[in-house]
């Protein structure tokens, strides 16, 4: 990891590389969602090297933003390796402590228990059980069925209600919609997960 740090250090220095130079954490958002995808793809073969590879490639952006953070004063990568031990040891007192369990449901129950003690014990709303993390399209289906959203009027309702029934038209249709954003220079992964994002801040302060 030194050594990919120290690369990353060096492309970002003056006379290092300009594209790498300009990257802000806001700028990287697509690599990541994009890398960590190949990576999944990746473990779905069963080519060792290439999946080593496209590791190597979510790795690289987890470097990318250590060193931007790092060159902030904000954090380093320092910081992420200790967030992530500790947590890992926090959440495993079978292991590290000496809470016994009898099977993985009861890890499983554990965690949840002590990752709600870490929030202070609040309990979640519908908005924020949802994660974050799932691919917007996931996300957005979840959230839409948690928090009762119905399409917007001027979408045409049903018009969208015969898509939605035929799973041979709706596939086309997301792909069109996705095209459609493509073509105006848009990335409907990252428009369609900011606007989820608006959606559920509204439900978790109207909670609040």
């Amino acid at each position: 990891m030194k050594r990919l740090l120290e690369t990353m250090r060096r492309l970002r220095a003056p006379g290092g590389c300009p594209w790498d130079q300009e990257q802000t954490h806001e700028s990287l958002r697509p690599y990541l969602l994009e890398e960590a995808a190949e990576a999944v793809d990746a473990m779905a073969t069963d080519d060792a090297a290439h999946l080593a590879e496209e590791l190597g490639d979510v790795l690289l952006q987890v470097a990318f933003h250590a060193v931007i953070g790092e060159e902030e004063g904000r954090f380093g990568y320092g910081d992420v390796e200790n967030a992530i031990v500790e947590k890992l040891v926090r959440r495993h007192p079978h292991v590290f402590g000496d809470v016994a369990v009898a099977d993985a449901d009861e890890v499983v129950r554990n965690w949840q228990a002590i990752k709600a003690g870490e929030r202070g014990g609040a309990p979640r709303s519908p908005a924020e059980r949802v994660p974050r993390s799932l691919p917007a399209l996931r996300r957005a289906a979840d959230l839409g069925s948690a928090l009762e959203w119905r399409a917007a009027p001027e979408l045409g309702r049903r018009a969208l209600a015969d898509v939605a029934a035929d799973p041979d038209a709706l596939a086309p249709a997301l792909l069109a919609l996705a095209q459609a954003a493509a073509d105006a220079g848009l990335d409907p992964e990252l428009l369609l997960r900011d606007h989820v994002d608006e959606r559920a801040r509204g439900a978790v302060e109207a909670d609040a």
